[in-house]
């Protein structure tokens, strides 16, 4: 069972909490659905070197908030936050709505980000660079930052081999079975030459043993996974660190147990 459903959706409303966030009658679900999944695809297309790891969207009565997290805050706000009024202002044509509120959220460990260490492998396959020692690369990187273990496979045409193949390397613990492990996943590509490469990245953070906040813009373990330095339109005003509620969460220098 764990082999086979997405981990994050599997913790749903247990650790994790949705990443859209309103209510929508049986007239209208249909149209938000499809509305959110524009506001997605474009802003991953528009920012697509802005380390986005995640893209959460509110409603309230007549107001979208559109709440970005990514790793380099500086090139979606841009000179004096030029950039990401224009993004504003292109999100208000694309909705037909004139009420539109961008939140920039920064993470400030983007190695323990599972979409965002998949985009990094990805960008660097692309550049022609061995997958193994990017992947390798990545792996060093989450457990020295303290995950308790990480998972990435690979598959399609792996160095250009005539014949495609899948190929996985793990290190530490990822228990996909346990509800209460902090389990980020990504599932990512990279458009090379000789043809398309999947990459399944399951970073493992730790157990969850205290009640957990399941709004998604909510930043768990501010050593681990970004201290809650949160950016709101231009950059205004930054929150505290939280205190972190895993187990293990506060390692460094090999975080974990290893295989």
């Amino acid at each position: 069972m764990g082999q086979k459903a997405n981990p994050i959706g599997n913790r749903l409303g247990i650790i994790r909490g949705w990443e859209s966030n309103w209510y929508g009658s049986k007239k209208d679900y249909a149209g938000k659905l499809i509305e959110d999944h524009k506001i997605r695809t474009y802003l991953n297309a528009r920012i697509n070197k802005g380390g986005i790891s995640k893209i959460v969207i509110e409603r309230t009565l007549g107001k979208l908030i559109v709440t970005i997290h990514t790793s380099k805050p500086g090139i979606i706000i841009g000179k004096g936050g030029g950039e990401v009024d224009r993004i504003k202002e292109e999100l208000k044509k694309l909705t037909g709505k004139d009420d539109v509120q961008i939140n920039i959220l920064e993470i400030r460990r983007p190695e323990l980000d599972a979409m965002i260490v998949g985009d990094t492998i990805a960008r660097q396959i692309e550049n022609r660079i061995n997958f193994k020692r990017a992947t390798k690369m990545a792996i060093a990187s989450a457990l020295r930052m303290g995950a308790e273990g990480i998972k990435i496979k690979l598959s399609g045409r792996l160095a250009g081999a005539e014949i495609a193949r899948s190929e996985e390397f793990k290190q530490g613990r990822v228990p996909l079975h346990t509800f209460r492990m902090d389990i980020d996943y990504a599932n990512v590509f990279a458009q090379t030459v000789y043809g398309k490469i999947g990459i399944k990245v399951w970073i493992c953070k730790g157990e969850v043993l205290a009640k957990r906040d399941l709004n998604p813009n909510f930043i768990a373990g501010g050593k681990n996974e970004g201290g809650g330095g949160e950016r709101r339109e231009r950059n205004e005003g930054r929150g505290g660190d939280r205190r972190d509620d895993r187990r293990g969460g506060d390692r460094r220098g090999g975080g974990g147990r290893r295989n």
